[in-house]
């Protein structure tokens, strides 16, 4: 925790919230404060996707949707992050859009400023390819972490036309990496066809258990979280949220979208039962604006990001 009274953001009742200064939800620069606890780091990096690409433009697009928040207080959670720490934007990562294998060590050098023992960085993506060196940065201070996925697709593919780095396939290196704590990773939101029936198979080896929609419909939103938090129990936590894990009409700006996918209200009530968990970082992806009417899924990410400034003022 910063020594100093934290700096919040820009009073919308002294500077309308679509004037000023885009950062997210108008929180100081990081260079404006002397230290800071959370840093949200935009990644707009998208070369890593298989089907609609861009996702480079989310971190603008996010920043952008969050002007309509009010952080001052999260009802549901009851408290009020940016008095309790110092959340700070930290900028974008400046990485080339032409080569994958370069693109991941550009931004896990560029994160690996940020993150530290007592300091979380919440990503903004991109294409969920980012989660391989923001896992790689996390585990360097913490070492290995449960995983927190929530998406439509499992990501634990092998090659995508050879590449062995992808938006699909990151989480199977992050495995091999030994990033993660292999019996307390988990999948929520998982639906639709996958290339073989094999593919569950393998990723159960990679040490995930998976809740699809079709268990939250029979076992509920609260057995799900009961689950989620019996799997990880104390465990230092990596949140990834796909955007795709919501269902194409409340989030139909993304790369690849599946029918049947969680009610934005679904999913704020399974990230909102996650207190207590030790999260130590985290990421929003795949938010496509070129895709979004009426900025309906940037809104769902910036509110997404603004529930994981609560989850990390938990008392």
């Amino acid at each position: 925790m910063v020594a100093h009274q934290p700096v919040g953001p820009v009073e919308a009742t002294e500077v309308p919230r679509y004037a000023g200064l885009g950062t997210f939800a108008r929180l100081p620069q990081v260079h404006e404060v002397p230290d800071y606890d959370v840093a949200i780091l935009g990644v707009p990096y998208d070369g890593g996707v298989s089907f609609r690409p861009g996702a480079r433009f989310a971190p603008s697009a996010i920043r952008e949707a969050s002007r309509l928040l009010r952080p001052g207080y999260h009802v549901e959670l009851d408290t009020t992050p940016v008095a309790k720490k110092q959340f700070v934007d930290a900028g974008d990562v400046a990485c080339t859009p032409y080569n994958i294998g370069r693109a991941v060590e550009q931004i896990e050098a560029a994160a690996s400023k940020f993150v530290g023992e007592d300091k979380v960085v919440i990503a903004l993506g991109g294409d969920h390819t980012i989660a391989l060196p923001m896992l790689r940065t996390t585990a360097k201070v913490h070492g290995p972490v449960a995983l927190l996925h929530f998406d439509a697709h499992l990501d634990t593919w092998d090659t995508y036309f050879g590449e062995p780095i992808t938006h699909g396939t990151m989480f199977r290196r992050a495995f091999e990496e030994g990033l993660l704590i292999e019996d307390r990773s988990m999948h929520v939101g998982i639906r639709g066809p996958v290339y073989d029936r094999d593919d569950f198979v393998r990723d159960h080896e990679f040490g995930f258990q998976i809740i699809r929609c079709s268990d939250i419909d029979r076992i509920g939103v609260p057995s799900a979280i009961e689950r989620v938090k019996e799997r990880i129990g104390d465990a230092p936590v990596y949140l990834s949220i796909d955007i795709d894990v919501l269902d194409p009409a409340y989030a139909p700006g993304t790369g690849t979208p599946e029918m049947g996918g969680l009610h934005s209200r679904e999913l704020l009530q399974l990230l909102r039962g996650l207190k207590g968990l030790n999260i130590v970082g985290a990421d929003v992806v795949e938010v496509a604006p070129a895709y979004d009417h009426a900025d309906t899924t940037a809104l769902a990410a910036a509110t997404l990001v603004f529930d994981y400034m609560a989850l990390l003022t938990q008392d």
